[in-house]
């Protein structure tokens, strides 16, 4: 499965695009978003509403990933940050993929196994899970970290929902017996 994960922000959106297949990563690719700050908010919506549309044009990924976000003492940044946050979730639901949301504290438990880890922690993880990459700022070390927490959590909830459809199964299976 190709899975892209998304960092969101209104002056800079970290990607990250990976393959999962069962326990294995691999890297596609990864970039940051770099939204111009002295441009008025609807045009630097719109640069990102396209240049993530272009994203998964290019890079077709199955799944995305998005990194839920902290609020702000600053109510306005808040609020920003919400609308850009919006258009990170709406761009890959228009594009028909399904859309996860991971908290931080998730993410990093996920990835280095403690979620209070530090942002150094995570990077290095991201390293050493997808050997060879060099990593090209923050942004995206942290979509690509969104992207391998989805490749875990959603590898695990399959196998739960597999083991709990064979237990339903059986149980039917038991009953059926039991009523002849």
């Amino acid at each position: 499965m190709r899975i892209i994960g998304l960092d969101p922000g209104l002056r800079a959106t970290g990607w990250g695009v990976i393959e999962a297949a069962g326990n294995r990563l691999s890297h596609v690719a990864h970039g940051t978003i770099r939204i111009n700050p002295d441009e008025e908010l609807a045009y630097r919506l719109r640069f990102l509403h396209d240049a993530l549309t272009e994203m998964l044009a290019e890079w077709r990924p199955e799944a995305a990933a998005v990194e839920e976000t902290f609020v702000n003492q600053n109510p306005a940044s808040t609020l920003k940050l919400g609308q850009a946050r919006g258009i990170v979730l709406l761009v890959p639901a228009q594009a028909g993929l399904p859309v996860a949301e991971y908290a931080p504290n998730l993410i990093k438990k996920a990835v280095v196994g403690v979620g209070h880890a530090e942002k150094t922690q995570v990077h290095a993880m991201v390293k050493r899970l997808l050997p060879g990459v060099a990593v090209t700022g923050a942004d995206a070390a942290d979509a690509l970290a969104v992207a391998i927490a989805h490749a875990h959590l959603a590898g695990t909830a399959a196998r739960v929902r597999m083991a709990d459809t064979a237990a339903h199964l059986k149980q039917q299976a038991r009953q059926s017996q039991v009523g002849r």
